[in-house]
């Protein structure tokens, strides 16, 4: 059997390499430059893979490195079947496919199938006139009497969704940038051609796709306008917050789409597909993108994303979300990605940072479901502030200063603490390294046996190596305000997860202590008691 669809037998079931994966995200610009213009590219990314094996990880998630003009940082696309120059050359990618798999690495790449670029050739054609062949391709519609859009739906990125177009008389719906016209993804040819896209880059051997706002991807066909959001404590900074995003997202009809995806990467070995759904109503949304086997094998949401302090409370909410219940779809984590701030900088209490950091990728690797890596969280990389003047972020830019940025997640990733830009690049970057970061660069960590990068190599190791947490099920035991407990069961393994999120020692067993057997433990835990901020997993004998 090829190593690369391998599989692993579980007590329940033949379960694909995906079940239970550890995924590591990176985005391009900012992982190595190996041109030496100051943004990183498909060439860096194959430079540093042996690194990223190295970590145990199964597969790599790619941001968007299409053809693009960048508006928004390749989430624009010109040309969903090419690379961008900046990045490098189908040849380019083809050679990271290459080593990747050597390494024994999946590959998964970024497809945005909500909106295109405005300079798509689709876009152009469409805009073109109101009776070429790809007229309805795109979201378009008349203005009101008053010559206003057609309803009150509102921008992610501030604003209205519609702007007028003066060549076809009409105005068109973009959910994000105007430069990200919406596709009218109820057009069946508009999904053939989708569906296509996805078969090109399977042909080239990829082995998995994150699709970029799926839940975006239809609307409302009678432009109903949105209701109003009730009261709420949250800030309110745009005017989409001021709506319940009923009619401009998340439609019925979603669903039959996503079947027809499912059916083309199961038509290929090994595949695998993974939804990002946010919003209110993520947690159903997620369920009914995932459930049964015709839709998408898991989906992520914003449980952690966004979250301004990590207790115990909210994890069992998060987790309890995703019962192991016939139908019920597989859920994946993140913590931090390109789009939400650094946990770090979000979660760890002033001067209980590294401990703080080691607790947290413990219970990261023992979580129900995949969990997905971000460049950097691995060092302990923090949150940049990103002064204006070398803001890159289009949100941030619209929204100044009540927005915060996206950039100061996105900044270089720092190889070298004594090398000119962490390492990253010769040359000056594309966005400013952060201030601490040459002091947590990967050099750094290789050379302590105690870092926070040896330590995650340890936990993902124990991860791969037992399926109780790879696979197993998962009960929350206890959920107090410093205390959290839960247990993990698969293949006749039974293992309990203890940790205490406050800074003082926490007295805790669990029944009949002398059955267990400590597996590893974080900041000093022993058994069976929690230091502060301390961590464990014990295995029971009998």
């Amino acid at each position: 059997m090829n190593e690369m669809n391998k599989i692993i037998v579980s007590d329940k079931d033949v379960t694909p390499w995906w079940k239970g994966a550890t995924i590591y995200q990176i985005y391009p610009r900012s992982f190595a430059d190996s041109n030496g213009d100051g943004i990183g590219d498909l060439n860096g990314i194959t430079s540093k893979l042996d690194y990223v094996a190295s970590l145990g990880v199964d597969a790599i998630w790619i941001s968007p490195f299409f053809t693009s003009p960048m508006k928004d940082f390749g989430y624009d696309v010109a040309d969903y079947r090419d690379v961008d120059p900046i990045f490098g050359t189908l040849a380019d990618f083809d050679a990271l496919v290459e080593k990747a798999h050597d390494l024994n690495l999946r590959v998964m790449l970024d497809l945005v199938f909500a909106h295109t670029s405005d300079l798509h050739a689709w876009f152009s054609e469409s805009r073109s006139s109101k009776d070429n062949e790809k007229a309805d391709w795109y979201v378009w519609a008349d203005a009101k009497p008053d010559g206003s859009p057609p309803n009150n739906w509102a921008s992610v990125f501030g604003g209205p969704a519609w702007t007028w177009d003066a060549r076809r008389g009409q105005y068109y719906m973009h959910n994000f940038l105007k430069e990200q016209p919406q596709l009218n993804v109820h057009n069946p040819v508009v999904q053939d051609a989708l569906l296509d896209v996805v078969r090109f880059w399977l042909d080239r051997g990829v082995d998995g796709f994150r699709v970029d706002a799926i839940n975006f991807a239809m609307h409302n066909r009678d432009l109903t306008d949105n209701p109003p959001a009730p009261p709420s404590n949250k800030p309110r900074s745009r005017a989409f917050d001021f709506q319940l995003h009923i009619h401009n997202q998340s439609q019925p009809e979603l669903p039959q789409f996503v079947s027809r995806i499912r059916a083309l990467t199961d038509s290929y070995e090994g595949r695998f597909t993974l939804a990002e759904v946010g919003g209110d109503t993520d947690g159903e949304e997620m369920k009914a993108l995932t459930a049964g086997e015709t839709h998408f094998n898991s989906a992520y949401g914003f449980n952690f994303l966004h979250a301004d302090v990590l207790t115990p409370a909210l994890v069992r909410e998060a987790l309890e979300i995703w019962p192991d219940t016939p139908g019920m779809g597989w859920p994946s984590w993140a913590l931090s990605n390109h789009d939400a701030p650094r946990w770090l900088s979000r979660w760890a209490p002033e001067g209980f940072e590294a401990e703080f950091a080691r607790m947290v990728m413990l219970l990261f690797v023992e979580l129900r479901g995949n969990i997905i890596l971000w460049q950097g969280e691995e060092l302990g990389l923090t949150q940049v502030e990103i002064p204006f003047d070398k803001l890159q972020d289009p949100e941030a830019i619209a929204n100044w200063p009540l927005i915060q940025s996206r950039d100061g997640a996105r900044t270089p990733m720092p190889w070298q603490q004594s090398a000119p830009f962490g390492g990253f690049s010769s040359v000056e970057t594309w966005l400013p390294l952060g201030d601490d970061h040459a002091a947590r660069a990967v050099d750094v960590h290789e050379s302590e046996p105690a870092s926070l990068l040896n330590i995650t190599r340890r936990l993902i190791a124990l991860r791969n190596a037992n399926a109780a947490l790879s696979l197993g099920d998962l009960t929350v035991t206890e959920a107090s305000e410093n205390l959290l407990v839960f247990e993990r069961r698969c293949a006749g393994q039974h293992l309990i997860c203890a940790y205490n999120f406050g800074d003082r020692a926490l007295a805790w067993s669990p029944a009949e202590p002398d059955l267990w057997r400590l597996l590893e433990s974080v900041n000093g835990a022993a058994a069976w008691e929690l230091s502060a901020f301390g961590g464990l997993i014990a295995e029971r004998l009998a």
